[in-house]
């Protein structure tokens, strides 16, 4: 085909791409693609199952009543004048966005090989779907921390929403891009070393305790000062201190931690996005 011939065509789909190559006007032209696809990841998970969205619910609520029984009546961590089960869930919540926005984009290629290899669509879209779906997730959730805010504060309990509060969507973003960028560098490499899928799944739990959930950042410090540093140089545990401070007014936002963290966050989803593109062109021959 001849130079002429080619130009008129309106898209051209090439295995040629830059080595950073986040395409927003494809993305855009995709838009209602990709939300087809936050439709599907929100209705098909639970659609046979016997209580759907209350999954949703049950989850965080039987974890901090875990959480609470064993570290802070049996353990015996202080939570300050927060009620400990509201101090659990507000860590959890905001734990379980990014744990979820992380699982299901690290599995991104195996799960979705067949309509990859079928259909051209700019591949990035799958885990960018899977971002905004865990939001009326965590939405729900929300909800129920604002129920039970409400009930202990009618109760007397000493709980404060900061002014901090309105930064609060751009925390959750931050989440969603730090748990993006982790999840297409775990599943650009699951394409080519499967058993990582298990190792993903025990570092996740692993990461659960180092990132300050059920208990206060300072309390590591003091208590564990020798191995602190494993939580401190965790860039998630700083997300889930500053949203409780915003939330409840317990702890402090440590400003320094806050940008590390979004450096941490760019350098990741900047790697991520290169490795993610370089494995889209010949993964459907080794997944």
């Amino acid at each position: 085909m001849n130079r002429k011939d080619d130009d008129t065509w309106l898209y051209t789909i090439s295995s040629k791409r830059k080595l950073i190559d986040f395409n927003f006007k494809e993305i855009w032209r995709y838009r209602d693609l990709l939300m087809l696809f936050v439709k599907r990841d929100v209705i098909t998970v639970y659609k046979q199952t016997i209580l759907g969205p209350l999954w949703y619910l049950i989850q965080p609520l039987f974890t901090a009543l875990t959480f609470t029984l064993i570290f802070n009546k049996v353990a015996n961590i202080d939570t300050g004048s927060v009620p400990p089960f509201l101090f659990n869930l507000a860590g959890i919540s905001v734990w379980n966005y990014f744990k979820t926005c992380l699982t299901s984009t690290s599995d991104t290629f195996k799960s979705n090989a067949s309509i990859f290899g079928k259909v051209y669509f700019p591949r990035i879209i799958l885990p960018l779907s899977i971002i905004i779906s865990n939001l009326l997730k965590f939405g729900i959730q929300l909800l129920i921390f604002i129920a039970f805010y409400i009930y202990y504060y009618s109760q007397g309990a000493n709980i404060n929403i900061t002014s901090s509060l309105i930064f609060f969507p751009l925390l959750v973003i931050l989440m969603g891009l730090l748990g993006l960028g982790l999840g297409m560098i775990i599943s650009s490499l699951v394409t080519k070393y499967r058993d990582l899928k298990f190792l993903v799944t025990f570092g996740v739990q692993l990461l659960m305790y180092l990132s300050a959930v059920m208990y206060p950042l300072a309390l590591m410090r003091e208590k564990l000062p020798k191995v602190a540093w494993l939580v401190e140089y965790n860039p998630v545990a700083y997300i889930i201190e500053t949203a409780r401070y915003m939330l409840l007014g317990e702890g402090t936002i440590h400003y320094y931690g806050i940008v590390f963290t979004i450096i941490v966050t760019m350098v990741i989803l900047f790697f991520g996005i290169i490795i993610f593109n370089r494995t889209e062109k010949t993964f459907i021959d080794t997944v």
